[in-house]
């Protein structure tokens, strides 16, 4: 009887209007989430089948040297297939041209996923093709064929062997795209290695095995290798997969949570609203129902059974919502990932209609508890005592539950905690301004004209409400403000990060002989480039302390540095798109003295500290350097820069090489040409493609995080017009009496329209300072950029907030002072 009876008042109060702030919170709220969670499930999904596609298998085992025999015999046993791949630099040489080019030797079985394409003519998009080269041929990217004009039936030398050209390679699935892909691919059957004798002792060749099969038998085999890896042996799966985009993805989650924990904070507040609104309007109801014989117990099952039918539409609606709505978001973001994504499964619906329960039982449930315990006296003295002690604890229980909820829905767990201490900070700070300027505000009331003076009495007569309404607004406009101004302020420092004339070409390999001519060149073809020193050393010691692979057991990516050889520069002067974070940089008595300046990333991963001794080996001769500083460095900027600098006249004397980056615009790609024909040796890299996918995922992510910032939007609309609805119902039995009294229309509009543009200002002051606060640090501390904005925020939010409060607000105020008088004392009686 109580479900039936609670379904068909629903119904009456979504008619009457009495639930429809709150059903329209939630609906929101879970549409927000739901989206996003779709979406990111269509992803997670997508990319796990699509990452074993684009690695050529389910496991890759990477080595620096060749592998065990039991490796591949443990794959056999298992009944897992396998193929092998060698891949290593060496030149190539047809019709007399020589080039640098990355040789791949691939078995018969490669790939195991995915497919190559290969095609006869350059331009062509080519056929995709089940197996590689057959042995005594070759194939060639349009690169390289380009490059020494070759077409397929030519020749090429590949070491001391003359293979055929079989194909130009289109397609590739496990290479991906790689900054430091240096230099063209050239493909060919592993059983031709040893005739070309380039594999020699010494030789710097990655050896790589694809493993496929069954998932049981991957994880058992994947559980067998994990212990038996040595020195120079990596294994990647679908998990650490696709690093060309993981970095514009995680950056784009991090946006669109951002969008999403907004949402869900402004619903919350908007939820506490509007429920403490219904429970106002429904004290009287509920005292004649337990005039009636209700008891405490039914009339609370009641209540909690309507908002339990409440939430189940709004779960319902708002999953329906959000299931339409992250077809717009897969239209800007599923052409980053050129995938296929599959049907999303069923986990967003649950994290939809969890979303609805926290927030209306986290906030509407103290409310309800209010309202099942009203006094059956009330239907004769219209008063209610002040909130019970464990009503103030159902509130303290509903903040821990959005506070999880927050960090959850965020998707990392810093930019989740931020929001919470930002947000929770916010509420106390806002609350006890509002009652300082309140009691400041009320000092202000003498000699001044009747509407002035009543709509500071009324403002101070009603200090705890008016602050409340101050705070929601407040919240509700620093959300506002995160996700217009500062959210894009923090898109266009994204965007910015990457240019459009962002360098576009590299240049390695220059020698110092050559550094002057090539500068004077490239000087005289209108090119801005900067030349810089580069040496290349190997890191021996930290600390006093001898450093190797075996130094760092648990972390994968240290073990893979401290073998390689780091590129160290010198200059005195700090580079362009460097920040020092820790110490300080070189001053100028310091030229010659054994000081360096370390990549803040290199030295939390190494654990290098400020004061520390490094020991690098150059050349076959130590050199010692005191860690003097830290630094930020942008390394998607695409400038040249080094894990570690000194000053001048410390590693000067070792042998050198010089590198430089520039941009080079479309029509001089011939002053490119010219140069490299000048001087040979030169090794240009030409990275205008990935550049330019890189601005091509910046802007997709800004039109998806736009289009979940309009959730928001909805979301802070409806917290302005809770708040808004909270004050005129508590004025208007007050607005009757003086209308009763005496006082005209006009005089009582001026007052309330007054009193809506104090408390509009001082949320406008409050969530400026509150955004302005709250926008560094998230974009600090999570999204690494530099946001910069002027005060003139400040003024304009709050004579917005001001104006929007009366606007909103004008509408209400002139119905309220048009009601008659005795029509509104019956109705407030």
């Amino acid at each position: 009887m109580i479900s039936a009876l609670a379904w068909r008042l629903l119904g009456r109060e979504l008619r009457s209007g009495e639930l429809r702030l709150l059903f329209a919170a939630l609906a929101v709220a879970v549409a927000a989430v739901t989206a996003v969670g779709f979406f990111a499930d269509r992803v997670r999904q997508g990319l796990q089948r699509e990452a074993r596609q684009m690695m050529g298998g389910d496991l890759v085992l990477i080595s620096d040297h060749p592998l065990p025999e039991s490796y591949l015999a443990e794959v056999r046993q298992r009944g897992l297939q396998l193929a092998e791949t060698l891949v290593f630099p060496s030149m190539v040489i047809a019709q007399g041209q020589a080039q640098l080019a990355d040789i791949k030797a691939v078995s018969t079985s490669y790939p195991l996923r995915g497919k190559l394409a290969g095609s006869q003519r350059a331009g062509e998009g080519g056929l995709l093709l089940e197996e590689g080269p057959v042995p005594g041929t070759v194939w060639l990217d349009e690169r390289l064929s380009s490059v020494l004009n070759a077409i397929p039936g030519d020749t090429v030398t590949v070491g001391s062997q003359q293979l055929r050209v079989g194909a130009i390679l289109t397609r590739e699935p496990d290479r991906g795209i790689n900054f430091f892909s240096l230099a063209p691919r050239l493909m060919m059957h592993i059983d031709d290695i040893p005739a070309t004798g380039l594999v020699q002792f010494g030789a710097r060749v990655r050896y790589n095995l694809l493993v496929a099969g069954e998932e049981r038998a991957i994880k058992g085999y994947q559980g067998w290798l994990m212990p038996q890896l040595s020195r120079g042996e990596r294994l990647e799966d679908a998990r650490n997969s696709r690093p060309e985009i993981r970095n514009a993805l995680d950056r784009a989650e991090r946006f669109l949570g951002l969008a999403t924990l907004l949402t869900v904070v402004l619903s919350a507040v908007a939820a506490a609203m509007a429920a403490r609104r219904y429970m106002q309007r429904h004290l009287d109801a509920c005292a004649v129902m337990r005039c009636l014989g209700m008891t405490h117990g039914r009339l609370l099952r009641f209540h909690a059974t309507l908002f339990l039918w409440l939430a189940l539409l709004a779960g319902v609606l708002g999953s329906l919502l959000g299931y339409a709505a992250h077809f717009v978001l897969m239209r800007w973001l599923a052409e980053l990932l050129v995938i296929e994504l599959p049907e999303p499964g069923w986990l967003p619906v649950g994290m939809g209609f969890g979303v609805a329960g926290v927030l209306l039982f986290g906030f509407a449930f103290p409310p309800l508890l209010q309202l099942a315990r009203v006094p059956t006296l009330r239907v004769l003295r219209r008063e209610l005592g002040p909130p019970q002690p464990f009503l103030l604890g159902g509130y303290a229980l509903g903040l821990v539950l959005l506070a999880g909820l927050i960090v959850w829905v965020a998707g990392n767990a810093r930019l989740g905690m931020l929001a919470v201490g930002g947000f929770a900070g916010a509420l106390g700070g806002f609350w006890i301004l509002a009652r300082l300027f309140i009691a400041a505000i009320s000092r202000l009331r003498g000699g001044a004209g009747f509407g002035w003076r009543q709509g500071l009495a009324s403002l101070t007569r009603h200090a705890s409400s008016g602050a409340i309404q101050v705070v929601a607004l407040a919240i509700g406009l620093m959300a506002m403000l995160l996700l217009t101004v500062i959210r894009g302020e923090l898109l266009d420092a994204w965007q910015k990060s990457l240019p459009l004339d962002a360098p576009n070409r590299f240049i390695i390999n220059i020698q110092p002989e050559q550094r002057e001519a090539i500068a004077a060149t490239l000087k005289a073809g209108g090119i801005d480039a900067e030349l810089l020193p580069m040496i290349r050393g190997r890191l021996v010691q930290i600390g006093g302390k001898v450093v190797s692979p075996e130094s760092f057991p648990d972390d994968e990516r240290a073990q893979r540095l401290i073998e390689r050889e780091f590129n160290l520069s010198w200059r005195q002067d700090l580079p362009e798109g460097n920040q020092v974070v820790a110490g300080l940089w070189f001053k100028a008595d310091q030229a010659g003295q054994g000081v360096a300046s370390v990549e803040e990333g290199l030295a939390k991963t190494l654990g290098i500290r400020l004061g520390d001794e490094l020991v690098f080996m150059i050349a076959g001769t130590e050199k010692r350097l005191q860690v003097s500083s830290l630094r930020k460095l942008a390394w998607d900027s695409m400038r040249v820069n080094f894990f570690v600098m000194t000053p001048p006249g410390v590693i000067e004397d070792a042998p050198a090489s010089y590198i430089t980056s520039f941009y080079l615009p479309p029509g001089q790609a011939e002053a490119a040409s010219e140069l490299v024909k000048r001087f040979p040796n030169l090794t240009l890299i030409d990275v205008a493609a990935i550049v330019q996918q890189l601005q091509s995922v910046i802007g997709q992510v800004a039109g998806a995080v736009q289009f979940v910032f309009i959730f928001t939007l909805l979301a802070g609309a409806i917290v302005l017009y809770s708040a808004l609805l909270t004050a005129f119902d508590e004025r208007r039995y007050e607005l009757a009496v003086m209308r009763a009294l005496g006082a005209q229309r006009q005089q009582l509009a001026r007052a309330m329209v007054l009193e809506l543009a104090i408390i509009g200002g001082m949320a406008g002051l409050f969530a400026a300072t509150g955004a302005m606060v709250l926008g560094r640090l998230v974009s600090a501390q999570v999204f690494e950029l530099e946001l910069g904005f002027g005060f003139v925020l400040l003024p304009m939010t709050v004579a917005g907030g001001a104006l929007v409060s009366t606007a909103i607000g004008w509408l209400a105020v002139r119905r309220l002072v048009r009601t008659p008088p005795l029509l509104a004392l019956r109705n407030a009686a």
